[in-house]
């Protein structure tokens, strides 16, 4: 094949896969600190196994959110992803509390004092990406196989598939010609089911929602549609495989399509730019796109803990730009403040917005009313304009 012309593979995977458990509850808590305080600072991981969640981590925050809350607000989590099995139940399943208050040394560092900003609270890198594959101004591969999953999750919610259990996975397979995707080569859904159900009863319940995510005529051939491969997936969410808050970055992004700085979102609050900083970079990148300023944007931001400027900020095209790219790493540091209280401030980051997040993806979402996702909007095209 061409350069121009390849195959490209995403995966998502659903609310109950084991590692989203542990971002929902870790995002939770972050939702109960920031209603209690929009100031407060977060930083929790999640550990679930069978029939067990563990919680460590700091915070600084309300007294009133301590074990007691912490758990009760796990619990809620597992309910609402819909766990009620055996092997792990909201109810039943044991919670362990090891959240502790937050490091004075790290607190130093990150707080404004005197004629000193607010600093970043991690040294690191992060980047935001934007193409005109989808409406959204997503990788295709991504947006396709979380569409899927949020399809079946949905039905699920439901009652329309009351035969379907939690945790589920997919994957998507295009092919690109001319650098622009065409249509699906194969695709992979995984998905929990009730013990009557058969390998091919999986499978009917499952291909609608495919057939109708994808763009019509996209379907892969049917020897390439795969369904539960290894046959059965009765036991599955946490009691089939341990899970991890922050486990699943590159499902959270841009499923590969673009380079990701390491750094997991969930569990932290908005001082953290592992995620805020990541948030404004998908921001400006799509901004870019939107401007038509270029068709694919890289933006990659990087920075010193307890420092508030970012130590560099790079941008690529990849040769679709209509301006020189060092014209534009200089417009876009104009058009925003790319500081830590900038980017909180100008995105509106201390709210409850964060459980949402937490599966099908970060990035490609519509803006909500209250704040969720605002870094979704394309409200920066004019002072991107302006700027150059």
């Amino acid at each position: 094949m061409s350069k121009s012309s390849y195959l490209f593979t995403s995966e998502s995977v659903s609310e109950g896969h084991p590692d989203k458990v542990c971002d929902r509850i870790s995002d939770a808590i972050v939702d109960a600190f920031l209603t209690g305080d929009p100031q407060s600072r977060v930083a929790v991981e999640t550990l679930t196994t069978t029939n067990r969640i563990v919680m460590a981590g700091e915070v600084r925050g309300p007294a009133d959110i301590d074990a007691a809350r912490m758990e009760a607000i796990a619990r809620a989590a597992v309910k609402d992803i819909g766990y009620e099995q055996d092997g792990f139940h909201w109810k039943n399943a044991k919670v362990d509390c090891y959240v502790h208050s937050q490091s004075s040394d790290i607190a130093q560092g990150v707080d404004a004092a005197g004629n000193k900003d607010e600093g970043a609270g991690d040294q690191g890198l992060m980047f935001g990406y934007a193409c005109r594959e989808t409406d959204v101004l997503m990788p295709a591969p991504i947006h396709y196989s979380h569409a899927i999953l949020r399809s079946l999750a949905e039905a699920r919610h439901s009652g329309a598939e009351s035969g379907l259990g939690p945790d589920s996975k997919s994957q998507v397979t295009l092919r690109y010609e001319d650098g622009k995707p065409v249509g699906a080569t194969s695709v992979v859904v995984s998905t929990q089911h009730n013990e009557g159900l058969s390998q091919q009863d999986v499978r009917e319940i499952v291909r609608p929602h495919v057939v109708n995510i994808l763009p019509e005529g996209w379907m892969c051939p049917e020897e390439q549609f795969y369904v539960n491969p290894t046959g059965r997936f009765v036991i599955g969410g946490p009691d089939g495989d341990a899970g991890l808050t922050g486990r699943k970055i590159i499902v959270d992004t841009y499923g590969g399509a673009a380079p990701h700085g390491g750094g997991a979102f969930s569990g932290k609050d908005p001082t953290k730019v592992d995620r805020s900083a990541a948030y404004a970079a998908r921001y400006v990148a799509k901004n870019v796109v939107e401007a038509k300023l270029a068709d694919r944007c890289t933006i990659q931001v990087a920075y010193a803990i307890g420092v508030s400027h970012p130590l560099s900020v790079y941008v690529d095209t990849y040769g679709t730009g209509k301006v020189d790219e060092a014209d534009l790493a200089a417009a876009v540091q104009k058009a925003m403040d790319l500081t830590p209280r900038g980017i909180r401030e100008h995105l509106g980051l201390n709210k409850p917005i964060y459980a949402r997040t937490a599966a099908y993806g970060h990035f490609g979402r519509h803006p909500d009313a209250d704040g969720g996702f605002s870094w979704e909007k394309t409200d920066l095209v004019d002072a991107l304009h302006n700027a150059l």
